[in-house]
């Protein structure tokens, strides 16, 4: 999306061009600093797609999703979410759309919280910040990812979702009684089975299969996502079977795949998701 080279941008041209400009979008220019101070340089068409998605987001709105802030005066105050602390000492600003910690000394603008608090890199959080509004990013011939490959990771990132909230539902039925009997033994209390959303894998050769796959696309997804098994037969049957089941996440909590504990002899005694196009 952003690289390096292409022609640098005068963000002042770039204002005077657009229309229905908020106060937020004044700040744009150090913004613009903070992208050439990473190496990066911007021809026109992403310098703007840059200073629209700075000028639709509310820094307030954007950190009290993630943080609940109370107003005090103009500003808005919050424990921060960097260090611990008891007393708020997390300040945002709603005019110059910039927050400071007087604790820890965290301060920045929109994307500096997401990349810190979301652990994203600078490029993703561009990217996330066009996604809440909707917005199209342009991206260099060859780079990135096409649409199609979009969307084939957005129903991976769903499948691994709706397949944890399946593993985690079989925990709670009689016949998962000896993976709660494991867990209790590995002093696993409840609060940290919901915690880290540990599940189960029932026994049977398909029931991620019957519950994920009932037309050919959705069981193509299902072996695109690994949690599929293809024998020398011709055979498809779960990957998982009869074992506790530990979602792995990226940095950004998705979950991206498995990694599953067997109950009773059979090997391998840990089995884990293989590599996907979410899971390198």
């Amino acid at each position: 999306m952003l690289r390096p080279g292409g022609k640098r941008v005068n963000p002042r041209r770039l204002r005077k061009s657009a229309t229905g400009v908020s106060k937020r979008s004044q700040h744009y220019g150090s913004l613009k600093n903070d992208v050439y101070k990473r190496g990066i340089w911007l021809d026109e068409s992403h310098a703007y797609s840059l200073m629209t998605c700075w000028r639709e987001t509310d820094i307030v709105d954007l950190i009290d999703v993630r943080v609940k802030l109370k107003k005090q005066g103009k500003n808005y105050h919050a424990c921060c979410p960097f260090h611990n602390e008891k007393t708020p000492s997390f300040t945002v600003n709603g005019e110059k759309q910039f927050y400071h910690c007087f604790g820890c000394g965290a301060h920045g603008n929109a994307i500096d919280f997401l990349m810190n608090y979301d652990k994203l890199e600078f490029v993703e959080t561009v990217e996330e910040l066009a996604a809440m509004h909707n917005l199209e990013i342009p991206y260099e011939a060859g780079t990135g990812l096409s649409q199609i490959e979009r969307h084939q990771r957005q129903n991976l990132y769903q499948l691994m979702n709706g397949l944890n909230d399946f593993y985690q539902q079989s925990l709670t039925h009689p016949a998962a009684k000896p993976a709660r009997d494991y867990l209790q033994k590995r002093g696993l209390s409840a609060e940290i089975i919901q915690r880290f959303a540990i599940g189960f894998a029932p026994p049977g050769w398909d029931n991620a299969l019957k519950r994920f796959g009932n037309n050919s696309d959705n069981k193509a997804l299902l072996l695109d996502a690994g949690m599929l098994v293809n024998n020398e037969q011709g055979s498809t049957y779960d990957r998982f079977r009869n074992r506790v089941m530990f979602p792995i996440r990226d940095k950004r909590g998705r979950v991206i795949g498995f990694g599953g504990r067997v109950l009773g002899n059979d090997t391998p005694k840990y089995l884990n998701s293989p590599e996907t196009d979410i899971f390198p």
